[in-house]
């Protein structure tokens, strides 16, 4: 930490610059309306500004020969004279993916930054573009097929994580990539993975509550950024920015289905098609007086169960229903802001999103102490249902206090998850069990409060770009109990087993097994559960970028935070861009950083039926602060910290637009979910196991991430093609150095070989879109997902091949108010490699690469008025 501060404060010394002429100007688009937050720049230098809420721009130049680039997400690049000074220009519409132009992108507090210019890897996604030519209509499966290093695939069988997909950034975990909308801190879901082969003992994010129908652009820096945000952004930062568009309607109504039929074989087939899914949504946007808007975006859709067989070599059977929940979603976004003077604005955003939806668990079988067969005489599959309440509201104002910037801002978020177990009993209440039961849940708040301040100094060298504030933020984490039956198990008598119960009293089966409480499937929390515990933290930061010349600029940023309940920390961020010609430049970074154990993982408790290999235990996860997880050795949880450096090139000539960046990640006393300890001891709670949090080891991740783009046209055709991809590699260190605890028990090889498939070892994408005459465009897509290595139930090494997934795509513009999607996504029907039934999820196979559902089509109808 000490050496890297001193490298930062070597590159401090600068020396005032040089004088400019002033020039203004407007941005329209083709329909006249202002374009707000253009980019303009003088070509051949870093100088430039954005259009404000009127198009409008006031910049300085070197002189009036200059040539001033105009652009924006979604629009033609444009380049005009400065002797045309005021400079009046209309956009033209073009979809862009993965460009070089940002406003103010993530990574970077400087306004007149560009994504060529940016001294770390970002990706800048136009969602608009993208949904017209896909068939996904979730965040993160959007994502998966855009961005090199981003990972997320629906599990099975994983409880909660069946609801709310983990997604990961650079093969690290869910919770170790931080989420902005606007730029300002999203909150995490209240659930923690605790099944399932991705994500497991991570929270995360759950980006599938916003709707695609809402989002302009999606941001993804892929670099350590928790000097510059916090905590959460040891992989990178992903920022959601809303739409801001005013007086015109785009909507959307989908339709598409998988097609189930699985290429292994008579005894392993599905047939027909299913996971149906519909989707309506549309967006407007209102004017607000002169200056103002708000954006309004409606969304619903309906998605049916998918199914895949899980015996295929007709052993017994696990699980009779295998695939991705069932859900229904609908979800409110706003986005709006009001000018207040001359220099100010109001601001605020937000959402509600709703999900009712069914996962399936594993079976129970006729025999099993766990059925009554009077309820169900031919065992049963349990429900898993949930009701998740994800909702957000931010508040801001802006001014210019002379030529400072000040953003005074709060932020509000909070996700709810409930559990309803239905199709379900408990076997301890035998012939008197219900068959579905409230059981419970969680909930996590978070607070941010924060006071932003920054201005450019233009005539500091080639420009200079100071940042700084404080953040001050309150998170709440609740678990709330559910109805009794949930949880309880109950004697011959109907009371609830203590530990004073006769063993007599006992519920057994026909066979002398006793009979299990709680709901089957998922069961419910107890009072001894509950908990509502609560957290603070303050932050200070200072971000500087300065632009030596045109061809060396450097960017440092301090970040100190401290924690109400494990302390402080410091840390800080150096990242430099060195132009060797004017096509070539090298990047690099080097950052230190740091997560905070999530309050889900300090208090989260709950005593479980967990399945290994067919056969049902009990298994007790205890919370980081029972005197049962302290008399096991595990200590109290810290902070994970990190070191993260890159090293990388683009270029950029002509047509051509190339970058390539490699990295490493060291990450010190992670926080995992341990493996299962011999729990069959501790008296009067009838468990067989017992697990916990820990800081348990260390790991370290190299990789490099690739985007290549080519944009050709001729006459009234327009080909562009794209080549991205990811390699990265995990490997882990010492496992509870200093803990005295069996490295085998506390995370062992099964536990490891989970951790490092938290993402393929590669991933690469090439895509070709073609576009006549702006209303036939077509797109095909190729992405292969590396292998892939597990160790299931029998402590054998389930191998997943490489993989590759081809996606087809027409779209045709009807009129200019209609157009028409229809595609196929996985057109080969392409599955992982087949495993037998002692997977992780019973099934055929783990969700590790592309999915288990096979082939989709869809069909979109686009309305835009």
């Amino acid at each position: 930490m000490n050496k890297l501060l001193a490298f930062i404060l070597i590159f401090l010394g600068i020396n005032l610059g040089y004088s400019q002429k002033t020039i203004t100007g407007t941005v329209n688009d083709n329909k006249g309306q202002p374009i707000v937050g253009a980019n303009v720049t003088e070509k051949g230098t870093s100088s430039g500004t954005t259009t404000d809420f009127e198009g409008k721009f006031k910049m300085t130049v070197s002189n009036t020969n200059a040539t001033i680039v105009i652009s924006s997400l979604g629009y033609k690049k444009t380049e005009v004279s400065a002797s045309q000074s005021p400079i009046i220009v209309s956009l033209e519409e073009d979809g862009v993916l993965l460009d070089e132009v940002a406003v103010q992108a993530v990574g970077s507090r400087n306004t007149k930054r560009t994504i060529i210019d940016s001294p770390v890897a970002v990706d800048i996604i136009n969602m608009q573009e993208v949904v017209s030519k896909t068939g996904q209509i979730e965040v993160n499966a959007l994502l998966q097929y855009l961005a090199p290093s981003f990972n997320a695939s629906k599990q099975s069988g994983s409880d909660g994580a069946d609801h709310i997909d983990p997604a990961t950034l650079r093969g690290l975990g869910p919770d170790q990539t931080l989420v902005l909308i606007n730029g300002k801190r999203r909150h995490q879901s209240s659930l923690v993975n605790l099944f399932g082969s991705r994500g497991r003992g991570n929270t995360g994010t759950d980006m599938n509550a916003i709707p695609a129908a809402a989002i302009k652009r999606i941001e993804i820096l892929r670099d350590g950024a928790s000097a510059q945000y916090g905590s959460d952004a040891i992989a990178g930062v992903i920022n959601i920015v809303l739409k801001d568009n005013v007086e015109e309607f785009n909507g959307n109504v989908s339709y598409g289905t998988y097609y189930a039929k699985t290429p292994y074989g008579d005894d392993i087939q599905s047939s027909g098609t299913d996971g149906q899914t519909i989707q309506v949504n549309g967006n407007y946007g209102f004017k607000l007086g002169d200056k103002g808007f708000l954006n309004a975006t409606l969304d619903v859709s309906q998605k049916d169960h998918t199914n895949r067989p899980a015996n295929p070599n007709k052993y017994d059977i696990y699980r009779n229903q295998f695939g991705d929940a069932a859900a229904k979603n609908g979800s409110l976004f706003l986005n709006g802001s009001i000018d207040v003077g001359e220099k100010s604005q109001v601001y605020a955003f937000g959402g509600l999103s709703l999900r009712d939806s069914d996962a399936y668990a594993f079976t129970r079988s006729a025999d099993s102490p766990r059925n009554i067969p009077s309820i169900y005489p031919n065992g049963f599959d349990p429900i898993i249902g949930t009701k998740i309440t994800d909702g957000s509201v931010s508040v801001g104002f802006k001014t210019k206090l002379g030529e400072w910037e000040m953003d005074l801002n709060n932020t509000f978020g909070t996700n709810h998850f409930k559990y309803d177990i239905h199709n379900t009993l408990n076997a301890s209440l035998q012939n008197n069990s219900p068959t579905s039961f409230d059981a419970g849940g969680h909930s996590l708040s978070q607070n941010t409060v924060g006071l932003h301040f920054t201005k450019n100094f233009d005539k500091i060298l080639n420009g200079m770009n100071i940042a700084f504030g404080s953040e001050f933020r309150r998170e709440m984490f609740k678990i709330f109990g559910g109805e009794e039956a949930s949880y309880a198990l109950y004697d011959i008598n109907g009371d609830i087993v203590t530990e004073n119960t006769d063993p007599g009293d006992y519920v057994y089966d026909g066979n002398g097994d006793p009979r299990p409480g709680g709901s089957q499937g998922f069961p419910g929390y107890s009072p001894e559960n509950e908990v509502n515990k609560t957290r603070t933290n303050v932050a200070g930061y200072i971000d500087t970028e300065i632009d030596f010349d045109d061809n060396v600029n450097l960017a440092v940023a301090v970040r100190y935070e401290n924690y109400s309940d494990f302390g402080s920390t410091l840390n800080a961020k150096i990242a430099q861009r060195i132009k060797f010609t004017k096509d070539l430049a090298m990047r690099y970074s080097m950052s230190t950083g740091f997560r905070a154990p999530s309050l889900t993982q300090k208090y989260y408790n709950l005593k479980f039926t967990d399945y290994i290999s067919g056969n049902a235990s009990e298994t007790l996860l205890a919370g980081n602060d029972d005197p049962i997880t302290k008399a096991f050795g595990i200590g109290q949880l810290k902070e994970e910290k990190a070191f993260n450096a890159s090293l990388g090139f683009t270029y950029k000539k002509g047509k051509i637009t190339g970058t390539i960046d490699g990295y490493f990640v060291d990450i010190k006393d992670r926080i995992v979910l341990t493996g299962q300890f011999d729990g069959s001891g501790l008296a009067g709670l009838n468990v067989s196991n017992v697990q916990f949090f820990a800081n348990a080891l260390d790991t370290q991740t190299t990789g490099v991430d690739f985007v290549l783009t080519y944009d050709e046209k001729f006459g009234n055709s327009t080909l562009s093609t794209s080549f991205i991809g990811n390699l990265n590699k995990m490997s882990i260190g010492k496992i509870g150095e200093g803990t005295g605890l069996d490295p085998e028990t506390l995370f062992g090889k099964r536990e490891q070989y989970f951790l490092l498939a938290s993402a393929p070892k590669s991933k690469l994408g090439l895509n070709f879109n073609y576009n006549y005459n702006k209303k036939f465009n077509a797109s095909l897509r190729f992405t292969r997902f590396g292998e892939v290595e597990l160790i299931d139930w029998l402590d054998t090494i389930d191998y997943y091949g490489n993989k590759i997934v081809t996606d087809l795509s027409i779209n045709q513009k009807i009129n200019k108010n209609f157009n028409i999607t229809l595609g196929v996504n996985n057109l080969l029907n392409v599955y992982p490699d087949i495993q037998d039934t002692e997977t992780e999820t019973g099934g055929n196979f783990d969700s590790v690469q592309m999915g288990s559902n096979g082939a989709y089509g869809f069909v979109r109808l686009g309305v835009k008025f």
